[in-house]
């Protein structure tokens, strides 16, 4: 009797109440689960794994491009320090062009007046471009004594064999490749040989630059991306003593591209193996980029054009992945950069296939809250570089003299996410051309749009 003079519930009645013996409820979430199978688990795991690749991506690139603004004498740095060599260097400049009639004449004239006193420019032109070559031929003939031609005999044709093709016929001691559409800085030459000189590099990789930013949605984007990669990362990875080179305006000791062979005649992206080969062997890379002698180019001229290019890219590093030099580097840290880097064409193909599933997934089905937390991880780190974007697009503005509007800022941001999605539809297309032996070269059309001045 207890002192209400009530009776007291019996243990039976509490336990009966609590629900007898049977454990603690488990939470909300985790009965979901359960009660979704395996399935469901599955799609939980799928949808935490993009998350985190997500993530990583996001986090890592965001680092990579604020590389070079992490202090003003990191930003001071990245330019090239001294204007001229106390003795000078010969060069021998590398022009492959294949069906380029349209924009290799204005190149040839450029090139033929840079300010320096031993250089030759050898025009490689394939056996079977009678176009080409006749405005080659008009060029040579127009500056005799810097500019000769050589012809590619090579079926199929691209670059790398064309390059192979010049190799030994080059008579300076560094040799430079450029691009047939490339806009070139008459001052190039003497800055690269100071860098040679007081770096006592074995290549030296200036800037290039994308310049016609307002002639289509993506082409914003697409210079943005080269300026961060040019300005930033190359220095990081330069840093890192392993770098992939870009495809122009990079200089090498002749000496030694003949001694590794050359480039690799089959690879996509002979650029970036090139550049993993010469890091396996030690070779001391330095990178410069001053926005007054960047080398200009445009981007590709359609979407079509813009896959294709990216699906070249990425397939070049899935080659080189696969080819395995770059597990010769000597430190863990090296490997470790290297494999990442390599593999970004895989990791932006899975995302690409499975952010859409996860997606569908979410809204079909009730996500447990954690989960749906972490979805929102990659959201940071893409925000801040959004930030940073708009703030370098300033910067790029006022470095080449281009007046920045409020509506470039607008189709910054707008773009992101569609740009985001081109590049995945890249990835997943090099993938499955690279499944099928597809390694033919798919070549990106040119029409000088970075030579015309850009719209105030």
């Amino acid at each position: 009797m207890g002192s209400s003079g009530g009776a007291l519930p019996s243990a039976d009645g509490v336990q009966a109440a609590s629900g007898g013996n049977s454990p603690t409820a488990a939470p909300l979430h985790i009965r979901r689960s359960a009660a979704l199978g395996w399935p469901g688990i599955i799609l939980y795991a799928v949808l935490g794994v993009i998350s985190l690749i997500l993530f990583i991506i996001a986090a890592s690139t965001l680092w990579w491009m604020l590389h070079a603004w992490r202090s003003p004498d990191a930003l001071a740095s990245t330019g090239f320090r001294r204007r001229a060599a106390g003795r000078p260097h010969s060069f021998s400049l590398l022009l492959p062009a294949r069906h380029e009639q349209d924009v290799l004449g204005d190149t040839i004239d450029a090139l033929a007046r840079l300010d320096h006193p031993h250089y030759e420019v050898v025009v490689i032109i394939g056996h079977d471009d009678p176009e080409t070559e006749q405005v080659a031929r008009a060029g040579a003939a127009r500056h005799p004594r810097t500019v000769r031609v050589v012809i590619d005999d090579n079926i199929p044709k691209n670059k790398p064999k064309a390059l192979n093709t010049a190799l030994p016929t080059c008579r300076g001691a560094i040799v430079g490749v450029f691009d047939a559409e490339d806009d070139v800085h008459p001052g190039l030459l003497r800055l690269v040989e100071a860098r040679f000189e007081e770096s006592g590099a074995d290549v030296v990789q200036s800037g290039v630059q994308l310049m016609n930013v307002r002639s289509s949605w993506w082409s914003l984007r697409n210079c943005l991306e080269y300026y961060f990669w040019f300005r930033s990362r190359l220095h990081f990875h330069a840093e890192q003593r392993f770098i992939p080179l870009g495809g122009n305006t990079v200089f090498a000791r002749t000496a030694l591209l003949r001694a590794v062979g050359g480039w690799d005649r089959n690879c996509l992206a002979e650029d970036c193996e090139i550049g993993v080969r010469l890091s396996t062997r030690g070779a001391r890379v330095a990178v410069a980029y001053d926005p007054k002698v960047v080398t200009r180019e445009e981007t590709p001229g359609s979407v079509s054009a813009l896959v294709k290019q990216r699906t070249r890219w990425d397939q070049g590093f899935m080659q080189v992945y696969r080819k395995g030099e770059w597990r010769k580097l000597p430190t863990r840290r090296q490997r470790l950069l290297a494999r990442y880097t390599l593999a970004m064409p895989f990791l932006q193909a899975a995302t690409g296939a499975l952010v859409p599933l996860a997606i569908i997934g979410m809204f079909v089905l009730k996500v447990p809250v954690p989960l749906t937390l972490l979805t929102f991880l990659p959201l940071a780190p893409t925000l801040v570089t959004v930030a940073v974007e708009a703030a370098a697009l300033g910067e790029f503005g006022k470095e080449f003299g281009i007046r920045i509007k409020l509506w470039d800022h607008v189709r910054l941001v707008l773009g992101a996410f569609p740009y985001q999605l081109l590049l995945a539809a890249a990835a997943l297309r090099s993938v499955w051309r690279e499944s099928r032996g597809q390694g033919g070269w798919e070549k990106t059309q040119h029409a000088n749009a970075h030579r015309d001045p850009v719209a105030a």
